[in-house]
């Protein structure tokens, strides 16, 4: 599997989603598409203020590299620092599209449906086989 990732902040979401996920060429494009919501990286390291999500990334990217099969996209979306993500009107807090919780979660996107089909939250986003199954949602 090829694996296609961008990283988006809120600034810049909208385009990247539009682009990767709801576009007529990516509707029929063939990709498994996924999203996965972090916490911002802190400027003196290269892990996030987020103990889940160090924890999680390298397993997703870990179960990615292992999948064999279609070419998937995959669209880190960083949340902000932690004030912007404790906001309760936090835009992905509120868009009911994704319906955040926590971080990380990773939500495998349907394709034609333009919504999720599967979805992992900060509580299993690191678990391998649930992390495969999510990859592998729809037969793929």
């Amino acid at each position: 599997m090829t694996v296609e990732k961008v990283d988006a902040a809120l600034a810049d979401f909208d385009a990247h989603f539009d682009r990767l996920f709801a576009s007529p060429d990516a509707a029929s494009d063939g990709k498994v598409k996924l999203l996965l919501f972090l916490a911002d990286r802190e400027p003196d390291s290269s892990l996030t203020w987020c103990p889940d999500c160090n924890v999680a990334e390298p397993v997703i990217y870990e179960r990615l590299e292992a999948l064999q099969g279609r070419d998937a996209v995959l669209l880190r979306a960083y949340v902000g620092d932690k004030p912007t993500w404790r906001d309760p009107a936090h835009p992905w807090r509120v868009d009911p599209r994704f319906g955040l919780k926590g971080v990380p979660t990773l939500i495998r996107w349907e394709d034609g449906a333009g919504a999720a089909a599967a979805r992992l939250g900060d509580d299993e986003a690191h678990l391998k086989d649930k992390v495969d199954a999510l990859l592998c949602a729809g037969g793929n």
